[in-house]
């Protein structure tokens, strides 16, 4: 028996209780894998879609980052009547059976923060074009090195999310005669271990390192910290991009210890999807072809830092702005 269908029996609710999300009856839900600071910046985009909508969104966060509890926690919300889901997909080939069977149930997908593998019953993927954010960022490290010199690439956990980052920057690198990979550090689950293989790494290389790339929230964290440490204590120049905004990593910017980081745009990954549910409820559907909405990165330096957040918001109003011509019709 099919795990939706197991609950609804365990919950007195009949499967009929889950319905197409029509207007005047959608419920909408936000769920993510578990705690993380990514997903606390997220729920600040779901709750201004509640304030400007004036619905409500019941939000949920898992156990932890496996596909088996993020079945069992979808399934027992769709149980309850939820019928519009805003998604981060935890294994995104293996979330692909959840949402067939909500499908099948009426129910309406929209994927954010990574996409699940097509085909997909999900409508839209909104979020960050992992590959293209990764190159723009070797781009712009780069640049900051004068176009050659040698450069540890810097990933998180192991994953698709991971693989096309480093696609990315092993593609922009491969343009460059004088640009080289001296080493690749990966497998960075926490700040800890982060510092402490970065610390390594910078260790074997000493003397032949000119830049570093992160494209995961916490290594560029760690890194942050330890190039502060590290030139504040008269530690040869090593030019560093990362990715998201953390305090930690701003600071780093300000003071000139590291060059500058990519503005993910996790507002929007909380409110695009939610306004795309309520539209999607209101009978527009999507437009042939058209299932990814790259919510923008923008470029963090020492030169925009106290104005990024205006361009992130820009990006975000040209997307709603833009959703009934480019990316539904009625």
């Amino acid at each position: 028996m099919k795990l939706i269908a197991k609950l609804v029996t365990g919950a007195a609710l009949s499967a009929m209780t889950i319905v197409s999300a029509a207007a005047e009856d959608a419920r909408y839900a936000w769920y993510a894998s578990t705690v993380h600071p990514y997903f606390d910046e997220v729920q600040k985009g779901v709750d201004k879609f509640s304030e400007d909508f004036g619905v409500e969104v019941t939000k949920r966060l898992g156990q932890d980052w496996t596909q088996d509890n993020q079945n069992e926690n979808v399934a027992a919300m769709a149980a309850q009547g939820f019928n519009a889901f805003s998604i981060f997909p935890s294994d995104v080939s293996g979330a692909r059976g959840l949402y067939e069977e909500l499908a099948e149930q009426g129910v309406t997908i929209v994927d954010f923060g990574q996409a699940t593998k097509e085909p997909t019953p999900a409508a839209f993927y909104v979020g960050t074009q992992l590959k293209e954010a990764a190159m723009l960022a070797t781009e712009e490290l780069i640049k900051s090195m004068g176009g050659k010199g040698n450069i540890i690439n810097v990933l998180e956990v192991p994953g698709d999310n991971t693989r096309l980052r480093q696609e990315g920057v092993e593609e922009v690198v491969a343009k460059y005669p004088d640009v080289k990979i001296i080493q690749t550090v990966g497998d960075l689950s926490s700040i800890e271990d982060s510092v402490e293989k970065v610390q390594n790494a910078i260790a074997a290389n000493l003397g032949n390192i000119d830049g570093m790339i992160a494209t995961g929230y916490t290594p560029t964290v760690a890194i942050a910290q330890l190039l502060t440490e590290y030139h504040e204590n008269g530690g040869e120049r090593i030019h560093f991009y990362g990715i998201d905004t953390d305090a930690v990593v701003l600071d780093a910017i300000r003071a000139g210890h590291i060059d500058g980081t990519m503005a993910q745009n996790p507002f929007g990954h909380g409110y695009i999807p939610m306004v795309l549910l309520k539209k999607l409820s209101e009978g527009y559907k999507p437009r042939e072809g058209v299932h990814s909405i790259d919510a923008g990165v923008v470029p963090v330096t020492a030169d925009n830092i106290d104005t990024y957040q205006a361009d992130i918001s820009a990006l975000t109003k040209n997307i709603i702005d833009n959703l009934d011509s480019k990316y539904l019709t009625n």
